[in-house]
């Protein structure tokens, strides 16, 4: 009777160790046949810095960095994308700024039975640590959180501290056809308070389209923009052509900033270099 029962054990044993092994090959498996699409220039940073680049199959537009990612299928613009570019990419899990997803475009995608996780992004550096230790969790790459929010405050040791008021305006531009001013709670804004200095209108939230009035009443120490939009006005000449601009301060010193639109307003992994490199410019303009 006790051999049979001890032989029972054995094989329940067996049992147990098989299915375990099982499990965590169903686990391997499941992690290596990960499809991803991001709908985030955020959401991708993170995933890179989290090791996960090789997972990703597609992006949005705004994933520029870096720029393996920059290179791979794009899937449209996070705010007008269509359920059926993401779902030629076969993916198994769609990643994005809940902010930035419209409703009906998450129920067509759960509807393909198509896994989807939107997280809230705070402006601001901790909002960043948050975002990325919720993926992190979400994945199962909690260990490398540590790591990248420490690079995190290493980074942010760099930023200037500013000891004079500065005001400074953010312009986004496509051309002069589209030129719109950065009020309260943008991301631009939240980067141009934490770099220290003042956002030169607080009279609105959001955006508004920019006005040779709405330039002279903020009247802007230094005008902050993208890279690619100052490009899409002919550079510091074609600005200045901008009604209102040259009667600025701004204008009359020709004090303009400009930095890649991910870095500036992407909160990601590089958010204390965005800060450190923000506080720098700042630190070197010229006011009246």
């Amino acid at each position: 009777m006790k051999s049979k029962l001890k032989m029972l054990f054995s094989v329940a044993m067996l049992l147990l160790a098989a299915c375990g092994n099982q499990q965590k090959k169903e686990a391997v498996k499941k992690e290596d046949d990960m499809r991803i699409v991001s709908l985030s220039g955020t959401t991708s940073e993170i995933l890179c810095a989290l090791d996960m680049e090789d997972k990703i199959v597609g992006v949005d537009v705004t994933s520029t960095y870096p720029e393996s990612v920059a290179r791979l299928p794009k899937v449209g613009h996070n705010r007008n994308i269509s359920a059926e570019s993401i779902i030629a990419l076969m993916p198994t899990l769609v990643i994005g700024i809940a902010e930035n997803i419209k409703p009906e475009l998450t129920e067509q995608l759960k509807s393909a039975n198509v896994k989807v996780l939107l997280y809230h992004l705070d402006n601001s550096v901790a909002g960043t640590k948050r975002l990325i230790k919720e993926i992190a969790d979400s994945l199962g790459k909690s260990a490398s959180v540590q790591t990248i929010s420490d690079n995190i405050d290493k980074d942010m040791k760099d930023a200037r501290t500013l000891n004079r008021k500065v005001k400074v305006l953010f312009i986004y531009a496509r051309g002069a056809g589209t030129m719109m001013v950065a009020g309260n709670h943008t991301a631009a804004t939240a980067m141009i308070s934490i770099a220290g200095a003042e956002n030169a209108v607080t009279d609105f939230e959001d955006f508004k389209p920019l006005t040779p009035e709405s330039l002279l009443k903020a009247n802007p120490d230094v005008i902050l923009m993208f890279d690619s939009g100052l490009q899409s006005l002919g550079g510091m000449e074609g600005l200045l052509k901008v009604p209102g601009v040259a009667q600025t301060n701004a204008g009359k010193n020709k004090q303009v900033i400009e930095m890649d639109g991910q870095l500036l307003t992407g909160f990601g992994p590089r958010v204390g270099k965005a800060v450190a490199a923000l506080s720098k410019k700042i630190n070197e303009v010229k006011t009246n």
